[in-house]
């Protein structure tokens, strides 16, 4: 029998205790937030890790990273985009911030499905927050949007930015305007204070970020993530191959429970590997943002993580 939305893990959490039901959850938020340290060290400590913010950056001075839809925005435009270096290497700015898509990329590709979403976005603290509101508050209605509608606002932007010659998403892009707000905010708050750096550091974007937490609680649920983000869309396509995936590996232990498909942001794509018999219970779908919350809150234990090249001892 299905469990109610809002007593999402509470079995699992009886069974295994408060870190076993939560420590995917944990450790993305510890992964979220040593990126932003790494941006603050330098402004806080005057020793840079990463320069820079979401959008483009150097680690270490040395290794350039570079978000590939800022890359693909720029190049659609007509331009070569650019990350910040020291004055010694500025001729070559260019250059690094290409390099950096392709080291993003790569890592991604090869990694695990949409990574970046589940543990590096720094948005997804809003919209992680809004779904456990959602649950919490009984708020089941939601309006139906296709979740492909984030590939075509992906194309969009591209053919956009091509046609305007700027990176045309930027311009009310929430992702990297909460990384910038946190960064700038933090920032400056050893001067100025917390609240006041985070005023400063977010100024006008702050609507943007309510704009998208009012959407997921009260319009959509996991709107923003499931159904529109073009940036989770080319993660997604990036990592369509990616080595490490979920598997419903135990499932003919799986109680019916739902806890899981409550929790998931792409609960779609649970179901069949779960409940399909005869599909394979690797979670191979590109959607997958592989936070493992599904691991965390199964009281049986039905989830593991394995590789996409994994066969089940399942008997079908």
């Amino acid at each position: 029998m299905a469990n109610a939305p809002k007593q999402a893990g509470y079995e699992a959490q009886v069974k295994y205790g408060w870190w076993y039901s939560h420590r995917f959850l944990v450790l993305r938020r510890i992964s979220q937030l040593l990126i932003l340290m790494m941006f603050l060290t330098g402004p806080l400590l005057g020793m840079w890790i990463l320069r820079g913010n979401f959008s483009g950056s150097m680690l270490l001075d040395v290794i350039p990273l570079s978000d590939p839809l800022i890359v693909l925005q720029s190049l659609a435009g007509g331009h070569i985009p650019e990350i910040p270096v020291e004055s010694g290497w500025a001729a070559w700015s260019e250059w690094y911030a290409l390099i950096g898509g392709v080291i993003i990329a790569l890592f991604y590709a090869l990694f695990a499905s949409r990574v970046f979403c589940g543990w590096v976005c720094p948005l997804s603290l809003v919209t992680d927050f809004a779904a456990w509101l959602r649950r919490k508050l009984g708020i089941r209605n939601s309006a139906s949007i296709p979740a492909s509608l984030r590939y075509g606002i992906m194309i969009a932007i591209i053919l956009g930015s091509a046609v305007s010659g700027t990176l045309l998403w930027e311009w009310v892009n929430p992702v990297s305007a909460f990384g910038r707000g946190l960064i700038s905010g933090f920032g400056h708050s050893a001067s100025a204070g917390i609240i006041t750096g985070l005023v400063f550091g977010f100024g006008a974007s702050i609507w943007l970020i309510v704009a998208v937490f009012l959407f997921d609680l009260l319009v959509v649920e996991h709107g923003w993530c499931g159904h529109l983000c073009p940036i989770g869309a080319l993660y997604g396509a990036i990592s369509c191959k990616s080595v490490l995936r979920v598997s419903a590996e135990n499932r003919q232990d799986c109680t019916r429970c739902m806890d899981c498909i409550h929790v998931c942001p792409e609960p779609q794509i649970l179901r069949g590997p779960l409940f399909g018999k005869q599909e394979s219970p690797l979670v191979l779908s590109k959607e997958c943002i592989s936070c493992g919350r599904c691991i965390d809150v199964c009281s049986e234990k039905v989830f593991q993580i394995k590789t996409r090249f994994h066969r089940s001892g399942v008997e079908e």
